[in-house]
């Protein structure tokens, strides 16, 4: 993770604190109870998740209001290597509905590996369109990565949060997000480079003296139909670029330095890549104007095939239940400021 991002892990800490000592915000924050998530072994065919609910707020809305929402967890202590994933699942007035997912192989505790004890942010803007009351809970969910063998981890702190409830919208008052569509965007020597998640060009008030801009990344190493050796790694590069631009269609300004590269190894499988440009200034020079694009680029260094996980469809809502949902996973977003 590069320094912006922890610099903004430390933000959210931060304002769960404030919100945590405040009663009047008690609704919009909660703080989740350290236990023992079980999960259950690999089945011969299709996906059996476990999913545990540990902490839900609410938020009344008016139709203009964008809100954001954070989740982050912490475990660690698994029997057996096992899928681990941060679920926020939000529903609103007049059936409106969002979900978002961000997941990572959590490693057994005996492995000596530094992912045997995993942090996950999952965050995203809320903007009904309705007024009426926006209620979020956050779910770990979660299987073992043994055929044989149900698991257990260990979630050893987190909280859920409105972290803010009045977030600056686009000019066409729509909150500035986008998703990667369902399906997985390849990375390997075919396909090197993919500019997702995106945000299209978008213009804000001309009040707006900065963006906080946010690209959170699920990467998949390895893809269906191209072999792959589970012994070995993909490197890929990631680079978070902003750019302002001028009234006659030219460029203003850019910015692309928040870059890191991962290694990332076949039993990994998912590793979630938080970008994060907190600071980036609006020009105020002859010309430009708060018009704006962004995108995440990765690249496809070397070693196994991976790609860029788009929207998680047909997630059960609870453990072995018939009614299912979708869960955008790979995301940008902005904050104005």
């Amino acid at each position: 993770m590069n320094v912006r991002s922890l610099a903004t892990a430390a933000v959210f800490a931060l304002i769960a604190c404030l919100l945590a000592a405040t009663p009047a915000q008690a609704a919009t924050f909660v703080t989740f109870t350290p236990q023992t998530i079980s999960v259950p072994k690999l089945p011969e065919s299709g996906v059996v998740h476990s999913v545990t609910p540990v902490g839900t707020v609410s938020l009344d809305m008016t139709a203009t209001q964008t809100a954001y929402v954070v989740s982050k967890m912490r475990v660690n202590d698994a029997t057996i290597r096992s899928l681990f994933d941060n679920e926020i699942v939000c529903r609103g007035p007049g059936g409106w509905s969002k979900n978002m997912v961000i997941g990572q192989n959590v490693y057994d505790t005996n492995s000596g590996s530094p992912n045997q004890d995993v942090t996950l942010y999952t965050r995203f803007l809320v903007h009904p369109g309705v007024a009426g009351t926006v209620t979020c809970t956050a779910n770990v969910r979660g299987n073992s990565l043994s055929p044989t063998s149900d698991a257990t981890y260990r979630l050893v702190s987190g909280y859920l949060t409105f972290a803010d409830t009045s977030v600056t919208n686009a000019t066409d008052g729509q909150p500035v997000q986008s998703s990667v569509s369902t399906g997985v965007r390849g990375l390997h020597t075919g396909s090197p480079k993919v500019w997702e998640p995106s945000l299209d060009h978008f213009t804000l008030p001309s009040t707006v003296q900065g963006l906080n801009v946010v690209g959170d990344v699920e990467l998949q190493v390895c893809l269906r139909g191209i072999t792959c050796d589970k012994y070995k790694s993909t490197q890929v590069k990631f680079t978070l670029f902003v750019n302002q631009w001028k009234a006659d269609g030219t460029l203003c300004k850019s910015d692309s330095s928040i870059q890191v590269t991962h290694e990332v190894p076949y039993w990994v499988h998912h590793k979630y890549v938080p970008l994060n440009k907190a600071d980036f200034t609006v020009s105020k020079a002859p010309g430009c104007v708060p018009r704006f694009n962004a995108y995440v680029k990765a690249e496809w260094l070397s070693g196994e095939a991976a790609g860029i996980q788009g929207t998680a469809t047909g997630l059960t809502d609870s453990e072995g239940s018939t009614t299912t949902h979708d869960s955008d996973m790979s995301h940008a977003y902005v904050l104005p400021y």
